[in-house]
């Protein structure tokens, strides 16, 4: 009599059949990665679907994608360079982004195209972020003429996405001749949005006179205007009583190189009141800039910026790419820690791995 054959715990039972693809045609219209030509193209024509896929590969850190985002930028910078650059900051509640719609939504009113680039704020322990921009301007981002990213902060210089720069450039080739860039908030550096915007508005608080005076002084000095937001109701009365105050308080600024002079104005994201007098301040500085030179000149000397913030940020990331780096890196830093070498040995025992020299001190 023949032997069954033992069973396994290892067996494979058949199980259920897997059902086909609800659209067999799938695989056929999946979407294929465009050239450089064709994001150049397509931005152009101001296609805002091909403006946020083309941002995603600026922010990527994949290589791949980087050198396509240059080659893109490389196509769109000499259609580049029209817009007027608002970098807008203010206290944390200030109304921001509240203001930021119902400005928006008066320029589109005017006939311009807008581009509201808004950085979020990163959390320094997850590096998570809200990116809730979208959700708090629901009626500009639903208007064709009206173009909103935000974009994490992740920790870079002055809450300012370190692709910001070369999005505007996207932004500016697909036609949007005004450009904001919202900024996390006072409280960091503002240098960056300040290196890339043509103007620089500060946003505050009725009432807020001790907030000025604890304010970082560069923050205000770097404004072109001051506007009093939320201007309205049983708060008017005090917001009058902060315009007088943050008048007298820029007297003791001095003059800028640019020539204008900053003023205060009150407004309300509720009512509207203020918003057309703080484009018209906007539209003005612009016409004076460019008469005096100013305006040329200062967008020269941020090209100049960028370039060699880009070099330092590439240098560094060679830095800490390196293999010998790398693997020394953890050594001379507990060495530098349990005070065995000096922070400058370290430096130039660790840069000289980089540099490939044989010299460094021990």
């Amino acid at each position: 009599m023949a032997q069954r054959p033992k069973k396994s715990a290892l067996d494979v039972k058949p199980g259920v059949p897997q059902p086909g693809s609800l659209n067999p045609h799938l695989l056929k219209h999946q979407r294929r990665q465009l050239t450089a030509e064709e994001y150049a193209a397509g931005i152009r024509s101001g296609s805002r679907v091909v403006l946020g896929q083309a941002i995603t590969l600026v922010e990527s850190q994949r290589a791949e994608h980087q050198m396509l985002a240059q080659d893109i930028i490389g196509r769109c910078l000499p259609h580049s360079g029209q817009s007027v650059r608002i970098g807008i900051t203010g206290s944390p509640g200030a109304g921001k982004s509240t203001f930021i719609e119902v400005f928006g939504l008066h320029l589109l009113g005017l006939g311009h195209r807008l581009a509201v680039l808004a950085i979020d704020p990163s959390s320094q322990l997850s590096h998570g972020s809200i990116l809730g921009d979208k959700t708090r301007m629901e009626k500009l981002s639903a208007r064709e003429e009206a173009f909103i990213r935000p974009s994490p902060a992740g920790g870079s210089l002055g809450g300012v996405a370190q692709k910001t720069r070369e999005a505007i450039v996207l932004c500016e080739a697909a036609g949007y001749d005004v450009i904001i860039i919202e900024t996390v908030g006072v409280g960091q550096s503002e240098t960056a949005v300040h290196s890339m915007a043509d103007f620089f508005l500060l946003l505050l608080l009725p009432g807020g006179g001790d907030e000025l005076q604890g304010m970082k002084r560069g923050i205000v000095e770097m404004a072109d205007l001051i506007a009093v937001n939320k201007a309205d109701g049983e708060r008017l009365p005090l917001a009058q009583k902060s315009l007088r105050e943050y008048r007298s308080a820029l007297h003791l600024f001095p003059p800028k190189e640019s020539g204008w002079a900053p003023g205060v104005e009150a407004c309300s994201a509720l009512t509207g009141t203020g918003i057309p007098e703080i484009w018209q301040q906007i539209c003005h500085y612009r016409e004076m800039s460019a008469q005096n030179g100013y305006f040329e000149s200062r967008r020269r000397e941020q090209a100049r910026y960028w370039l060699f913030e880009r070099i330092g940020q590439q240098l560094q990331a060679a830095f800490f790419g390196h293999p010998e780096v790398r693997e020394r890196l953890k050594e001379v830093e507990e060495a530098v820690l349990n005070g065995r070498k000096s922070s400058f040995q370290a430096a130039e025992e660790l840069l000289a791995l980089f540099l490939q020299k044989d010299d460094f001190s021990r």
